[in-house]
């Protein structure tokens, strides 16, 4: 089936049902996928402020460009950047002006169901989370609960100026996956869909990707798996399913110094994984020797700062790996990271870099930072040809940003203002592949208080069960 088709007909043709969907429910939030329609050319006109990511572009590792900069976008890709640029025939003309404009945020990792545990655990490190919390709540996840949660965080994520999200998910049913998908398609993000299952189950991966992912013009895979000798004989099965699907494994690695006693490295190493087709999470606790062979073999790395805080497990040595040439990006790491907000990613990431080293000019700078929420993101997954850069023929996944805020105001230093003083209010547009998802600073098309409404009666569903 031809999404794109059933776009341009959505007043006859449920997208649900033209995807492969199960039937829906009446309680369905209202979706952002519904109502736009067709994409519409538009012109982002005079920006103050526009970083590009692509030094070809502009000035500096940003590719920064100032005063007075258009931005066209057209047919979902980015067509032209510069000055006095002509709006086309019935194109839609976005003022910009004193507006800061950037691609979207890349976030390489998330489990997004886990906003039905928002705030739980706070007292616990990684292990007594993981009982306490996430063990203990997902098998009482049901299809239809599972929808309103993964809505709710992915709509969170999107009116935050993040893109592309890519979202590690645990072993759910089929049907349950289904809805998943579902919820993912329907808030407008682009989304990576890492998949694990047990070893028994792993053939149920390609049939959930040719169900449900396909179709999906915003979507990929990925299978996701945990690292350890005491579990290689999953790890190795679902590793040979990510060889066959052509696509990336995605393993949590070295989270907490007890996972030492797993041997993850040696685990990914005998299984012949460890190379660019690679997806580390954390890598807090690697050696100095593990470091390396990670730049050597081209392996790439999810930093998730907030989490690590959170949970207690440490401080990635994130200089180290920048020395190899690691490619890395930031991830948000679901429901210990508590809430979508990049801006406080980045300053973490940061942060928390210069007080251990106690070295203001340690990586990541906030240039850095910026790429990595970025670029640097989408370059770990493979995606750069695509996103991460507002690079003419890219994907039209673009960020406009309003600094004339109590929090974000006066102008000194814009670039490092994004990160210090940025916050999830001062994104005033989205756009996802030319696609207009939130305009100023509300999303398009939204019922945002039932979709609260819907995920509090799912946690008492869960909660009771």
């Amino acid at each position: 089936m031809n999404r794109r088709r059933v776009l341009a007909g959505l007043g006859t043709v449920p997208l649900a049902a033209a995807a492969g969907f199960p039937a829906v429910a009446q309680d369905r939030p209202a979706r952002a996928a519904e109502a736009p329609g067709p994409r519409r050319t538009t012109l982002l006109r005079g920006a103050d402020l526009v970083l590009t990511m692509d030094p070809k572009l502009g000035t500096g590792p940003l590719g920064q460009l100032e005063n007075g900069v258009d931005i066209l976008l057209r047919d979902g890709t980015v067509a032209a950047v510069g000055r006095g640029l002509t709006a086309p025939s019935g194109a839609r003309v976005l003022d910009t002006r004193g507006k800061i404009v950037l691609p979207g945020f890349v976030d390489l990792h998330n489990h997004l169901w886990q906003s039905s545990i928002r705030g739980g655990c706070s007292g616990d490190d990684l292990y007594g989370w993981l009982s306490g919390c996430n063990r203990a709540t997902l098998p009482k996840i049901g299809p239809q609960d599972m929808y309103r949660f993964v809505h709710l965080a992915a709509l969170d994520a999107l009116q935050a100026g993040v893109t592309t999200v890519v979202d590690w998910v645990h072993p759910i049913p089929y049907d349950t996956s289904a809805r998943y998908i579902q919820a993912l398609d329907d808030a407008g993000l682009r989304f990576v869909y890492a998949s694990t299952q047990s070893a028994a189950d792993a053939h149920l991966i390609p049939k959930i990707k040719k169900d449900f992912l396909d179709p999906l013009p915003l979507a990929s895979v990925q299978v996701s798996a945990h690292a350890g000798m005491d579990q290689l004989k999953e790890l190795r099965a679902l590793n040979e399913v990510a060889r066959d699907l052509k696509v990336m494994l995605n393993s949590h690695v070295l989270e907490n110094k007890g996972d030492r006693a797993d041997d993850q490295i040696r685990s990914l190493r005998e299984i012949g994984a460890f190379g660019p087709g690679l997806l580390m999470n954390h890598a807090i606790h690697l050696t100095d020797e593990e470091i390396a062979l990670t730049g050597e073999h081209d392996v790439r790395i999810a930093h998730c700062p907030l989490s690590n805080m959170r949970l207690a497990s440490g401080i990635c040595p994130l200089p180290a790996y920048h020395r190899h040439g690691v490619k890395a990006g930031l991830g948000h790491d679901g429901g210990t990271n508590d809430t979508s907000d990049m801006f406080n990613v980045m300053k973490a990431a940061v942060g928390l870099q210069r007080a251990l080293h106690q070295d203001a000019e340690i990586h990541p700078t906030l240039p850095a930072v910026l790429r990595m929420a970025t670029l640097g993101g989408a370059e770990a997954i493979g995606m750069a040809d695509r996103v991460g850069s507002l690079t003419p023929g890219k994907r039209a996944d673009v960020v406009v940003l309003d600094p004339g805020t109590l929090n974000f105001a006066p102008r000194f230093d814009w670039t490092s203002q994004i990160v210090l003083n940025g916050q999830p209010p001062n994104v005033s547009e989205v756009f996802v592949d030319g696609h207009l998802r939130k305009a100023d600073g509300e999303l398009l098309h939204v019922d945002t208080a039932r979709v609260v409404r819907e995920a509090e009666l799912a946690a008492t569903h869960v909660r009771g069960a």
